[in-house]
């Protein structure tokens, strides 16, 4: 544990003062310069496989390369190559189940089920699945929760229900990632199921249900690494109760928030489903630079941050007015952040572990570029200390507040604390429990995998006008640019907040890359048994 090296503020203030390289400078004309140089309209809004593409990634290789940085890819390259399949869904999908007495009944697509195939080949043929109802679907040892019991669910279709149990035994406000339909399917798939089908809150008319469907008609891409299930599938709690009707069980009536509840088999119910979607394939890169370390070059520390944005007028055909999307701030801003601590870094003496620069690509489709690194990492997870992910820099001045994504879940905080405090400043929740924002930037695919993962955000505190005047001035500009043509750069932006951020993650990782300890999981965190898993690789 890293508090037998950091005895306290005291402590780790002697530590940064005297150790020798911690000196940095980061600069706010430098950082808007490099914001201002990649979110101009000529990079055409970052769109993953586009020319955008081409031409960020080949600035920022040339900015390495001028530091005299190693590429830190795959085979010595700069590029971890990556193929994303999309998938679009093709007219004529059905759906049937039979009960007990043999008789068939049609489920209509788009009316009485969605779905979605969700295999490799994008061809999902089922007959005859037997049903099991798996409550939430949730199996989370740390909170004594256990709702599959010794169900053998393998060949079968899983139905279970939206979201997480209410409360503080799942992290009150702020979601957990076992309400996440991802979770929900790899924990099916893990158990030898062959499909998800899901509850849907409401009727057709609802807009949850509105909101899948119109989803379900869309193409998608999937997530690298994800679970390789047959299909999934959305369905309308009338249509559940009547299969377990059939199987003699009444399912609303089941009591699944209490924490007893084991699964229960539809006996005799079954369902048939056909569904086919095509598939194209979309080819982007991750960028990846390195400073190998010196004495254990095998143990890493990951700083992230995206390169995308969401394109321009090819991505958004009949939009009129700005065709850019520019995205100064979300992410032009992180990914100069991250190129600028490599700067910094690379001035110090080199340290005792690795430090990889990993700028990664379409983060903004759903974090896949991160994903497909998580899936097929250059640099060993088992042995990865740390991600620290800067996703949209703050844009204020000085603050006294840190908020960080997901507070709570690891021993990261814990350090960043200690050196918040010797700079008089504290570390907070993000303030914002519905936007689930734990789960939506690249530090996420680090933490499924259970890689201590850390991520700042903005803080609202400010030193000149307290929290009122900075948590409204922050809702102003996310809700006028986050996402928007908007997002542009401005000579007007104070960057003060962004290098003291910036300072803080630079002694995080510097400390850590000259340490020997490893950072945990909290108790109560759902990524610390993934963690625990590899404990032998960090002896």
């Amino acid at each position: 544990m890293f508090r037998r090296m950091l005895g306290g503020v005291a402590a780790l203030a002697l530590l940064v003062a005297a150790t020798p390289g911690l000196a940095q400078d980061f600069s706010a004309a430098t950082l808007s310069e490099g914001i201002r140089t990649i979110s101009a309209d000529a990079y055409q809004g970052r769109y993953p496989g586009t020319e955008g593409e081409r031409m960020v990634l080949s600035w920022l290789q040339a900015q390495y390369e001028a530091m005299g940085m190693e590429p830190g890819g795959p085979d010595g390259q700069w590029l971890q190559h990556i193929e994303l399949k999309r998938y679009t869904p093709v007219a004529g999908a059905s759906a049937s189940w039979t009960g007990p007495d043999g008789q068939s009944h049609v489920l209509t697509p788009g009316t009485d089920i969605i779905l979605r195939a969700d295999t490799n080949d994008g061809r999902a043929v089922i007959r005859e699945a037997g049903l099991m109802f798996v409550g939430y679907g949730i199996f989370a040892p740390e909170r004594q929760w256990d709702d599959y019991g010794n169900a053998d669910v393998r060949g079968k279709v899983v139905i279970v229900i939206a979201g997480e149990p209410e409360g503080a035994l799942f992290n009150g406000a702020y979601a957990t990632n076992y309400q996440s339909d991802e979770y929900k399917a790899d924990e099916a798939f893990r158990r030898g199921a062959v499909g998800v089908v899901t509850l849907a809150q409401g009727d057709v008319n609802s807009q949850a249900w509105q909101r899948t469907l119109r989803g379900s008609a869309r193409k998608r891409t999937a997530t690298p690494g994800a679970a390789d299930l047959e299909f999934s599938a959305t369905t309308l709690p009338e249509t559940a109760a009547a299969w377990g009707a059939a199987a003699g069980v009444d399912i609303g009536a089941l009591e699944v928030t209490g924490g007893a509840f084991k699964a229960v088999s539809l006996q005799g119910v079954t369902l048939s489903i056909d569904v086919a979607e095509t598939i194209d394939t979309l080819v982007t890169h991750n960028l990846l630079a390195r400073i190998p370390g010196t004495e254990h070059p095998d143990e890493t520390i990951v700083y992230s941050a995206h390169w995308d944005h969401v394109g321009g007028a090819d991505q958004h055909p009949g939009v009129t007015g700005d065709q850019i999307w520019n995205g100064a701030w979300d992410n032009a801003s992180g990914t100069i952040g991250v190129l600028e601590m490599a700067r910094q870094l690379s001035a110090a003496p080199r340290p005792k572990r690795s430090i990889v620069f990993a700028h990664m690509a379409a983060e903004e489709m759903g974090l896949l570029g991160a994903y497909a690194y998580a899936a097929d990492p250059v640099w060993p997870l088992a042995t990865t200390v740390a991600d620290i992910n800067i996703d949209m820099l703050p844009l204020s001045g000085s603050t006294r507040d840190v908020p960080i994504f997901g507070k709570g879940q690891n021993e990261l905080e814990d350090r960043l604390e200690l050196l918040a405090a010797a700079e008089g400043r504290y570390v907070s929740d993000d303030h914002m429990p519905e936007q689930n924002f734990y789960y939506r930037s690249d530090h996420f695919p680090f933490a499924r995998m259970g890689v201590p993962a850390i991520m700042p955000w903005h803080g609202w505190d400010w030193v000149e006008g307290g929290r009122e005047a900075g948590e409204a001035a922050w809702k102003a500009k996310f809700g006028a640019d986050y996402h928007r043509a908007s997002d542009e750069w401005s000579a007007d932006w104070d960057l003060t907040s962004a290098v003291e951020n910036l300072t803080l993650l630079y002694h995080l990782g510097l400390d850590l890359a000259n340490s020997e300890d490893w950072p945990g999981w909290k108790p109560d965190s759902e990524f610390g048994a993934i963690r625990a898993e590899s404990a032998a690789a960090r002896q």
